[in-house]
């Protein structure tokens, strides 16, 4: 049996410079791993096929899911005549701007590139699941990355310094293809400083890092959803350095420096606002693959 993690992310900045001919949008961003994670298992069968299950979530295990599409077309690729059995232990908020479905994608791309020991790079993975998702090729390593492109196009960055999370979820859904179809995306009234945070990265400098938190999404988002902006709020007034909406939303993240202070402003939110779904984490920066 093989096991694999799959870890949610959070943006600390997300830019859109433009949208191109193709439809796509063309980003820019730092991306950073947070330690909230699906469990994947993963076993030879006698007969062919795929069997997927999943635990913990009402999500359906069919053809369409991420996990799915993401095995057949490996195993097509590495022309794999075996069968697999597997099993996705869903924890990360669904439709939360967290990429779970694409953290799920990637580890059962390297989970299968293990269990049948094709021998594929990172880098050629990370070309066959950018076919699938545009976060799949950020989700095969994890880590602190300026994504650019589409966001295949990633550059390692130096992890942040060490602080909590307060990361919540409102109860409410947000579909990506919304947000993005709404962007204006050549009437931006603001632009983050990508640049400047990566520098702050480099100098290990937080308040840097803080200070220049921005996502421009939050132009569509917020607008649909007023309850992104009011956990925000909450989060700063309850002491968070700075709080952000992460990908295309609904969910809200804030960096504490102290641990007890997020656990205080966590309990506070999990009684006083309306989000279905709280943690207190803090940056993950393994290795996954």
């Amino acid at each position: 049996m093989i096991r694999q993690r799959a870890y949610a992310k959070i943006n600390l900045g997300l830019d859109v410079l433009r949208r191109r001919p193709d439809g796509y949008h063309e980003v820019k961003m730092i991306m950073q791993t947070v330690d909230i994670c699906d469990d994947l298992t993963f076993e030879k069968r006698k007969d062919q096929g795929i069997a997927f299950r999943i635990e913990g979530s009402d999500l359906p295990a069919d053809e369409n899911n991420l996990v799915y599409r993401a095995a057949a077309l490996l195993m097509e690729k590495g022309q794999i005549r075996e069968g697999v059995s597997i099993t996705l232990h869903k924890r990360i908020p669904i439709a939360a701007g967290m990429a779970g479905g694409s953290a799920d994608a990637a580890a059962a791309m390297r989970g299968l590139n293990e269990l049948f020991e094709m021998g594929y790079s990172a880098g050629e993975l990370k070309k066959t699941g950018v076919t699938l998702g545009a976060d799949i090729p950020y989700c095969i390593e994890g880590g602190t990355m300026l994504s650019e492109g589409i966001g295949e196009i990633l550059t390692p960055l130096p992890a942040p310094p060490d602080c909590h999370l307060v990361i919540a979820k409102p109860d409410i859904d947000v579909s990506t293809a919304f947000v993005y179809g709404h962007l204006q995306a050549d009437r931006l009234p603001f632009h983050p400083d990508i640049d400047g945070m990566a520098a702050a990265l480099a100098a290990g400098d937080l308040r840097g890092i803080t200070d220049r938190m921005g996502n421009v999404l939050e132009t569509v988002t917020v607008k649909e959803y007023p309850v992104i902006d009011k956990l925000k709020r909450k989060m700063c007034e309850l002491g968070a350095e700075n709080a952000l909406m992460s990908g295309s939303g609904p969910t809200v993240f804030g960096i504490y420096k102290e641990k007890e202070a997020a656990q205080k402003a966590a309990a506070a939110i999990k009684e006083e606002e309306p989000a279905g779904a709280v943690f207190v984490t803090a940056f993950w920066n393994g290795r996954l693959l």
